[in-house]
């Protein structure tokens, strides 16, 4: 049951038990505003028994022996609903104290008030009376305890299921990622670079492509192993973001594309999923401008604004929204990645050919600065 509709079953509750209390104590043709006052406050109590379960306790019962003492004879009805709210809440043994408390003060209030005097066997009818309704309050107090005890194990051990089978899964990934990738990265990163060592050996002019493999193939085995340790990894290694973005445009220039970096805004409280992302977008835009572009130049732009983090990757290479099929472009799987990280944080993504010619990805992600 949600919050608020929890706060107004109370309210209906307490207000029906007041008014119930208040009806009975006017049907015994009594005018006593003190009784009737305790009466009513008996019962409005039972508003916050599930934030306050033993004050109200304590508010009912001894609003139930004073207005008994006053002359009221009414049964304590508002304190078997706070007996049950206690219960549930896991107060027995304060439950059971005050309950003791009010079977014994109730007969002696009654008394003061002289409402009984019809003897022994009266008297040991009503306690019997009072006692099965306190039992039967606890009884279906512990009882809905103990249903929600159960459901929470149960949702406990549904979460620790899936966080088990998580983890395995993260495992097994990593497991057929170094199997199937790492050993075919390594070749082509040892054969670059005994290609460029034996090319600079005999004095020959090393082939710009080559250079751009053999740097592709140490970024590649750097990105496999931070992969494979953040599949084996609890979560303590702190994750690529926007520190990692000079090193990463860095790279780009070392394997020949003209790329430029601009930070503004305040970027030391950006969650660590929002700079992930970001890291991911600008590395994926830097290597489709490598791959794709036919141009040699990219620009990447990080706005940090006080409720959003904007980044822009722009090329001029040969995209033209003519050149764009009626429809729109036939993303590739990484576009489909960036939109996917982009969709999970709540941002928005543009990635389109520019009108002046080349391309550009365009995304804004909502930055909680206080998370």
């Amino acid at each position: 049951m949600s919050t608020g509709r929890a706060a107004a079953l109370d309210v209906a509750i307490a207000l029906g038990v007041a008014a119930a209390l208040v009806i009975t104590g006017l049907s015994q043709q009594r005018h006593d505003l003190l009784g009737l006052a305790l009466l009513a406050a008996g019962g409005l109590a039972l508003v916050v028994r599930r934030k306050a379960p033993i004050p109200v306790l304590a508010v009912t019962g001894a609003c139930a022996v004073a207005y008994q003492a006053a002359g009221f004879d009414v049964p304590a009805v508002a304190f078997l609903f706070a007996v049950y709210a206690a219960v549930r809440a896991g107060h027995r043994l304060v439950t059971l104290a005050a309950s003791l408390g009010m079977l014994a003060a109730l007969p002696v209030a009654a008394m003061i008030a002289g409402l009984h005097d019809t003897g022994e066997a009266f008297a040991q009818a009503r306690g019997a009376l009072e006692l099965a309704w306190l039992i039967a309050a606890a009884a279906a107090g512990e009882a809905i305890r103990q249903s929600e005890r159960r459901a929470d194990e149960a949702e406990r051990t549904r979460e620790e299921t899936a966080r088990r089978r998580a983890d395995e899964e993260r495992l097994r990934i990593a497991r057929e990622l170094h199997d199937s990738l790492t050993h075919q990265i390594s070749i082509v990163k040892v054969q670059s670079e005994v290609a460029v060592h034996v090319a600079r050996r005999r004095g020959e002019e090393v082939p710009e492509a080559l250079l751009a493999i053999q740097a592709a193939g140490r970024e590649a085995t750097r990105e496999l192993r931070a992969t494979l340790q953040a599949l084996r990894d609890d979560g303590t290694t702190p994750p690529r973001g926007l520190d990692d973005l000079p090193g990463l445009v860095a790279s780009a220039r070392a394997i020949g594309l003209d790329a430029t970096l601009t930070i503004e805004g305040q970027r030391q409280d950006v969650p660590a999923t929002v700079g992930r992302t970001v890291y991911r977008i600008v590395q994926e835009s830097l290597n489709n401008v490598a791959r794709h572009a036919g141009t040699g130049a990219a620009t990447v732009r990080v706005d940090c604004r006080p409720d959003a983090l904007a980044v822009r990757v722009d090329d001029d290479g040969r995209a033209t929204r003519r050149s764009v099929p009626r429809g729109g472009t036939t993303p590739g799987v990484g576009l489909l990645g960036m939109r996917e990280r982009v969709t999970a944080l709540g941002g928005s993504l543009l990635a389109e050919p520019r009108s002046e010619g080349g391309f550009t990805v365009l995304a804004e992600l909502p930055v909680d600065r206080s998370a």
